[in-house]
């Protein structure tokens, strides 16, 4: 666990700064293309069970969820311009290395989710997935890397997420916790730049 903390905080502090160009420059495209906070803050649990705000770069245009759907599909009309851009190639995520120097995150590790499917998640799978911190890319990051697309062809978007999408999340999580490895997390970081660039 400390080597994966050593290697979290030597691969994201110097990926903050080589980044931080491409950041202020994302940030200032967001104020420009539409009105709000340059960063979307919203509660995710984390290890062990502990919520923590995620940051990601703002990529909608309404960020009060409010009763407005926790799920986003790929033509929902709250994405911004600019939005769509930054989800498609993840730049959206970025903010996520400061969680992981906070401690809050890892990079690689099962994606944190809202509180209420965590809730959904069996006794044995809520605790073996929440027994790591969660991480900013995992296998399921690039298995459902169109999952926009997959809820927008969804008949009931939340629906399909639960039924589908979440089981399938919650077996490829519960794989990793079983196997990871430093050398897995490298890999897994590597499919992560690749999926990106194809």
């Amino acid at each position: 666990m400390i080597a994966k903390r050593l290697f979290d905080l030597v691969f994201s502090i110097p990926a903050l700064v080589v980044l931080s160009p491409l950041m202020i420059v994302c940030a200032i495209w967001i104020k420009l293309d539409s009105n709000g906070p340059v960063l979307f803050r919203q509660e995710r649990i984390g290890r062990e069970g502990v919520p923590f705000k995620i940051l990601k770069f703002r990529t909608m245009a309404d960020q009060n969820t409010g009763s407005k759907p926790l799920l986003t599909t790929q033509d929902d009309e709250r994405i911004t311009r600019c939005g769509k851009i930054l989800r498609r190639l993840k730049i959206d995520e970025l903010p996520q290395f400061v969680n992981v120097v906070a401690g809050q995150m890892s990079i690689v590790g099962p994606r944190p989710e809202v509180g209420k499917y965590v809730d959904l998640y069996p006794e044995s799978s809520r605790q073996k997935i929440l027994s790591v911190r969660p991480g900013i890319t995992d296998n399921a990051s690039i298995k459902f890397r169109d999952e926009g697309a997959m809820l927008a062809a969804a008949d009931n978007p939340e629906q399909e997420y639960i039924e589908t999408i979440l089981p399938t999340k919650l077996s490829i999580y519960e794989e990793y916790v079983d196997n990871q490895s430093l050398a897995g997390d490298l890999l897994l970081i590597l499919r992560t730049a690749w999926s990106v660039v194809r």
